[in-house]
C-alpha cells in the first residue's frame, strides 16, 4: 500500500516538473466546458445520473488503487465503453447543451462565474411561506384547486420548461389569481424556487402505483414528481377543498394552515441558526443550485 501512494505521489511530482503555461491555459479550458456543461444539464434528470457516474467512478479509483483484480475487471469493462454509454444516457442533454450553446447560453454562464449571487435570505422563505399557507387557506375555503410544487435540492427545470415563466415574488393575491378557475394557468402546477414563483401551469408526471379513486389528477401528478424528486408539494382539492402534502411519493391528506406551515417551514428553514450558520446555509444553497 505504501509503495502505491509512493509511486503516485512520485508520478505527480513529475507531471509538474514539466509543467507549462499551455498546460495550465488546458486545464482551464476543460474547467470551464465542464462548468458550463454542468451548469446546462443541473436542472433536468440528467443531474442524478451523473453524480450516479461519478460514484461509480470513485469506486473503480478506490478498486484500482488496492488492486481488486475481479471488481476491477467488472469496472474496466464499463469504463471501456464510457463513451457510448454517455451518449445513450446523455442523449438528449448533450442535444441540449450545443443548442444552449448557439443560443448564447456560454455567455450567461461566464456572467455567471463572475457574478454567481447569493441564495435566498431567510426572511424572504419565511415570507414566502407564510404567503402560500394564506393562500391555500382561502382556496381551500372556496374550493378552488390548486398545485404548488416547492423545489428543494432537485432542480426541475424539465418541469418549468413545460409551463410559463413567472419569475415574481411569492404573494397570496398572486398565488390566488394564477389559481383562479378562468386563469389560463390555474390548470398546471406551480413551481417555487427560493421565495420566487419561478413558472406556473407546468406538467407534472403522474405516479404509476395504485391511488386511491377518491384522489384526482392533481394529487397523481403530485405523487409522481416527490417520487423522482425530492420537492414538497401542496395540492388543495376542488372537489373538497381538503389541503394535502406530498413528500417521497407519500401524501398526506387533511392538513390545517397551521401543520402546513409547520411542514413548510420544517423543511426549507434552519432551526436554531445563528447569523454565521445563515451565511452558510446560503452558500450551500447556491453552489447546489
Amino acid at each position: 500500500m505504501f509503495e502505491t501512494f509512493k509511486d503516485l505521489f512520485n508520478r505527480i511530482l513529475s507531471l509538474f516538473s514539466t509543467f507549462t503555461p499551455s498546460d495550465f491555459l488546458d486545464i482551464v479550458m476543460v474547467a470551464v466546458i465542464i462548468y458550463i456543461c454542468v451548469r446546462i444539464v443541473r436542472e433536468t434528470r440528467a443531474m442524478q445520473l451523473a453524480k450516479g457516474l461519478l460514484f461509480v467512478a470513485i469506486v473503480y479509483f478506490l478498486v484500482d488503487l488496492l488492486g481488486m483484480e475481479a471488481s476491477g475487471f467488472i469496472f474496466k469493462s464499463i469504463f471501456s465503453n464510457i463513451l457510448i454509454i454517455l451518449v445513450v444516457l446523455f442523449g438528449p442533454e448533450i442535444r441540449n447543451i450545443l443548442e444552449q450553446v448557439g443560443h448564447g447560453a456560454t455567455s450567461k454562464s461566464l456572467k455567471s462565474i463572475i457574478h454567481p449571487g447569493v441564495a435566498v435570505d431567510i426572511a424572504e422563505l419565511t415570507e414566502a411561506i407564510e404567503e402560500v399557507c394564506k393562500a391555500c387557506a382561502n382556496m381551500s375555503d372556496k374550493k378552488i384547486g390548486a398545485l404548488i410544487c416547492f423545489e428543494n435540492d432537485t432542480l426541475l427545470g424539465n418541469v418549468v420548461a413545460s409551463g410559463t415563466e413567472v419569475q415574481a415574488k411569492v404573494s397570496r393575491e398572486l398565488v390566488e389569481n394564477i389559481f383562479y378557475p378562468k386563469s389560463p394557468l390555474h390548470d398546471g402546477a406551480m413551481v417555487i424556487r427560493d421565495a420566487r414563483i419561478l413558472a406556473a401551469g407546468c406538467i407534472l408526471p403522474l405516479t404509476k402505483k395504485t391511488v386511491s379513486s377518491a384522489l384526482g389528477t392533481r394529487h397523481r401528478a403530485g405523487i409522481g414528481l416527490t417520487e423522482e424528486s425530492d420537492s414538497v408539494v401542496v395540492i388543495v382539492s376542488e372537489e373538497t377543498g381538503a389541503i394535502s402534502v406530498v413528500k417521497g411519493g407519500v401524501l398526506q391528506r387533511g392538513v390545517s394552515y397551521g401543520e402546513l406551515r409547520d411542514i413548510l417551514t420544517t423543511e426549507f428553514l434552519p432551526s436554531g441558526s445563528s447569523s454565521d450558520d445563515k451565511i452558510i446555509a446560503k452558500l450551500v444553497r447556491r453552489i447546489k443550485k
